[in-house]
């Protein structure tokens, strides 16, 4: 019960957030591609503290899977440390070669269509209706 609540009010903190603070946490995050599945928020931490100081490291799991997604999000405490974490594109670790990108701020109601969408509702309606055949 007490889990529940928990996530409603981290939720309801990021909608009572201010729109201009999020935009300035964004600027001094960081996307971190192409990670380990068994990388842990620790190792991560430690790729990245020469940048500068770190305030919050995460990595998305599928709620389906309990699996972590393969993708970090780095929050650092000055945007300088951004420039910095880009210089660590295309480091290998734990055999992989990492992508680091400076985080985009998601724009509520920009979403794009799949192009899968149109092309199923295109082919429904160019079929041509059933007849209805009686029970003979």
């Amino acid at each position: 019960m007490q889990e529940s609540q928990d996530k409603s009010s981290d939720s309801e903190q990021k909608k009572d957030q201010d729109p201009a603070e999020l935009e300035e946490k964004d600027k001094r995050s960081i996307f971190v591609g192409n990670v380990d599945y068994s990388a842990s928020t620790e190792e991560i931490r430690e790729i990245f503290k020469e940048c500068g100081g770190i305030e919050r490291v995460t990595i998305p799991i599928d709620k389906h899977s309990m699996q972590p997604k393969g993708y970090a999000y780095i929050e650092f405490s000055d945007p300088t440390s951004v420039f910095k974490a880009q210089s660590l594109n295309d480091k290998i670790f734990k055999g992989r070669k990492l992508k680091v990108l400076p985080k985009r701020t998601n724009i509520p109601g920009m979403k794009k269509r799949s192009m899968g969408a149109s092309f199923r509702r295109g082919f429904a309606y160019s079929r041509r209706p059933k007849r209805f055949r009686g029970y003979y």
